[in-house]
């Protein structure tokens, strides 16, 4: 097993002499930007690599949101720590001069601007290719560089709509619903992290660099797979249907939310070992042989039996006491809760993956570490996110931050 020990509350960088990130030595270029690209280069940065995040005068958009105040300052911390910051504007020839220079050291550049936007900065895959053929330059965009929507400008919520998430999201009588967290950013910025990996292994073998391309919107369509398997995956135009907390492919019974005295909590039971665990914890046992409940496949055809009946047992009690007895029984479950909970949660930091930090910009903060561990690499933040050009005359030192 890993060492998963965590840094302790304080979430101090690892100290002098403890063992380099895997990605150690890789110099990364992060024209990136919201959420997508920024986390990939997060990752990589967690993982050892020197990523230097250039930013336009005033910021990328994360950081632009600051100053309206309230938490929006939270996802640009969360996403940019362990970078060094250096503000470049693309439009200027000084600009471009330093990003050239930038990229004749680097081992990875990557971006998520709007596909054609790098050629029209003067910066297309031909003349990154001229600066250093060993180059990785790996690309993000909601559609991808080629076929009819590439020109579509898009964002997360446009690519949930487009993708059919938003279909499939939501109760059957009410509206298509967007899923609550940023679904489409993530999922592309995970595949990213892992297209610049391999790519990077390639190059190790073969001296061979590509260029790497994620969209968001093909990147999301396998988590859909639940969904298909209910459509038939015929592609024909049956209309999809929106499960509410049910079992997107309605293949799984029991498997919702369900009503507790003082919350709610989801429970599910995947095969017949669990329905049984479940039923005897209620002491119900009779539902295991019950010929409607008996098999998953008789749960499934009585739905809305089986879902009335674990309600009339969990209404009337806490939801921490059924999470309690239920998960000591071997039934999957987990009480539903709010943000600020998880925030605290014993488990997350104990594992090391939250942290608390003090942050140089925004006082006491609880930021994530990276979700991949690696064998004897402390799990912690490599220092927090910093203000904007920060590290200009470290990174550049001939060129001072333009105004």
């Amino acid at each position: 097993m890993f060492d998963q020990t965590g840094p302790g509350r304080d979430g101090a960088p690892s100290s002098p002499g403890a063992p380099e990130g895997p990605l150690s030595g890789i110099r990364v270029i992060d024209l990136t930007q919201i959420y997508n690209g920024p986390y990939a280069t997060f990752l990589m940065a967690q993982a050892g690599a020197d990523v230097i995040k250039v930013e336009p005068p005033g910021g990328e958009h994360t950081r632009r949101r600051q100053r309206d105040g309230g938490g929006v300052h939270i996802p640009h911390a969360m996403l940019n720590s362990g970078k060094k910051f250096v503000m470049l504007d693309l439009k200027t020839a000084e600009g471009k001069a330093g990003l050239e220079e930038l990229i004749r050291t680097a081992d990875v550049l990557i971006e998520n601007f709007r596909p054609g936007v790098m050629a029209r900065l003067g910066f297309p895959v031909e003349h990154l290719r001229e600066l250093n053929p060993r180059l990785v330059y790996a690309a993000s965009s909601g559609y991808g560089t080629s076929g009819p929507y590439s020109v579509y400008p898009a964002m997360d919520l446009a690519v949930q709509a487009m993708s059919g998430v938003m279909s499939v999201t939501g109760f059957p009588d009410q509206a298509p619903v967007k899923a609550g967290p940023a679904i489409c950013d993530f999922n592309a910025g995970t595949h990213l992290y892992a297209g610049v990996m391999t790519a990077l292994l390639e190059r190790e073998r073969t001296g061979r660099a590509r260029t790497v391309e994620v969209s968001m919107f093909e990147a999301i369509y396998p988590a859909l797979a639940s969904n298909i398997g209910l459509t038939g995956g015929e592609g024909g135009g049956k209309p999809d249907e929106r499960t509410g907390n049910r079992h997107g492919g309605l293949s799984i019974c029991p498997y919702n939310v369900y009503p507790a005295s003082d919350g709610w909590l989801a429970i599910l039971a995947n095969n017949n070992q669990q329905w049984d665990r479940l039923v005897t914890w209620f002491g119900q046992a009779w539902a295991a042989t019950d010929p409607r409940f008996a098999t998953m496949y008789d749960r499934v055809v009585h739905m809305d039996e089986v879902d009335a009946l674990i309600e009339s047992w969990t209404r009337d009690r806490p939801k921490e006491e059924l999470f309690r007895g239920l998960a000591a029984a071997g039934v999957p479950c987990a009480p539903v809760r709010e943000i600020a909970e998880v925030m605290r949660d014993e488990h997350l930091h104990a594992r090391g993956a939250l942290v608390e930090v003090d942050h140089p910009l925004f006082g006491r903060l609880v930021l994530p570490t990276s979700p991949i561990i690696y064998e004897g690499l402390e799990r912690t933040i490599r220092w927090p996110s910093r203000a904007l050009g920060a590290d200009q005359d470290e990174v550049l030192p001939e060129r001072k931050a333009q105004e």
